[in-house]
């Protein structure tokens, strides 16, 4: 292995774990919406994978066609401005209609009252909670069949900015081996990082006792999804 090569390595590497760590739209949908929607810690596992194997792949093939057509990094880089444009717009509009559908199961979920009348005893009157449990099934399947592929959508979309211009292109002078070899420890980093941040917070979040918020953890992840998006496609985080 060439001094060049090693270089490259270390560098896929650190940017992957840097890159993955310093944008919260690699980690905090997916803690936001486990605790929400009670994933068990497989299925947070799984959706973490494959929207991460999703998110980076998206960069390689695209990057793999500029490389083949010999197209210039800076055009590269404008279709993964505009990818991201996208992707921020998508995150913030998912948020949104999340957290009102959200709002709307806590309504329906609110406390209340029911008068109970007996015949050898007085009225009494005794305050429940109608809990997910008592949510149509036909919804709850819905929504747990389609918010994964949102997020997945949403991440396919999603560029890894560093890829191309640091990483694809100067192991393409390498070689195919070194090509190949780069970008496979960019994406295992990255997947790895999204993983250990994701299973760690979604661990430590599930031990927070909401209490009367509990309700509202829908509304308070589509909150958290759509002001991630912002942070995204305003401040750029």
């Amino acid at each position: 292995m060439s001094r060049e090569l090693t270089v490259l390595l270390i560098t896929a590497a650190s940017i992957g774990f840097f890159h993955t760590l310093l944008g919260p739209d690699h980690y905090i949908p997916f803690i936001a919406m486990a605790r929400a929607a009670r994933w068990s810690l497989t299925k947070t596992t799984w959706v973490t994978i494959l929207c991460g194997i999703g998110h980076v792949l998206s960069s390689v093939v695209l990057g793999l066609i500029g490389i083949a057509l010999g197209m210039v990094v800076t055009r590269l880089e404008m279709a993964e401005a505009f990818r991201g444009n996208l992707a921020g717009w998508a995150l913030i509009a998912f948020g949104l209609v999340y957290f009102v559908w959200g709002l709307r199961q806590a309504y329906r979920n609110r406390p209340h009252r029911h008068v109970h009348a007996h015949v050898e005893e007085r009225a009494h009157v005794h305050e429940h909670v109608h809990t997910e449990d008592h949510i149509h099934s036909h919804e709850r399947e819905t929504g747990a069949n389609l918010t994964p592929w949102i997020l997945f959508t949403v991440f396919v979309f999603g560029p890894c900015e560093p890829l191309i211009p640091l990483l694809m292109y100067p192991a393409a002078k390498s070689s195919v081996y070194g090509l190949v070899l780069v970008t496979s420890v960019f994406a295992v980093t990255t997947i790895s990082t999204m993983l250990v941040v994701v299973v760690t917070s979604s661990w430590g979040t599930n031990l927070l006792p909401l209490g009367r918020l509990e309700r509202y953890t829908h509304a308070l992840a589509g909150a958290i999804i759509c002001l991630c998006g912002v942070s995204i496609q305003f401040l750029g985080l």
